[in-house]
């Protein structure tokens, strides 16, 4: 029998481990579960310090030092720039993605389990 790749959507995280639990009972190992963000890497813990003269851009004041590639796009979000009043610029609703390699023969039912825990795929 062949492979299929599952992709769920869901609104927490719990519903996601939920059913990664039960596909990990199946015995498949190959389930990850990650959070969708705004913009790719991983954001700062740390602000940079005006003082310094080291600032590569508005984002790096505001929302830290995220990416090199995706500064422009973060320094001209609403969170950096206060050009706007924001209007919701964070992702919502389904962002955390489950992701799955299952059998075919596990696929159907597993379609159905994500479905009645509140998952799209």
């Amino acid at each position: 029998m062949g492979e299929k790749n599952i992709l769920a959507y869901f609104k927490t995280v719990d519903q996601a481990e939920q059913i990664a639990d039960q596909i990990k009972s199946m015995g498949i190992s190959d389930v990850q579960i990650d959070r969708i963000h705004q913009y790719p890497g991983d954001t700062s813990d740390q602000l940079m310090n005006p003082a310094t003269g080291q600032i590569g851009s508005l984002s790096d004041l505001t929302l830290g030092d995220i990416s090199g590639d995706v500064g422009p796009l973060t320094a001209a979000d609403t969170s950096a720039s206060g050009m706007s009043n924001g209007g919701g610029s964070f992702v919502t609703g389904r962002d955390v993605l489950l992701a799955a390699i299952v059998d075919e023969s596990q696929f159907d039912s597993l379609r159905e389990q994500i479905r009645s825990n509140g998952g799209l795929i």
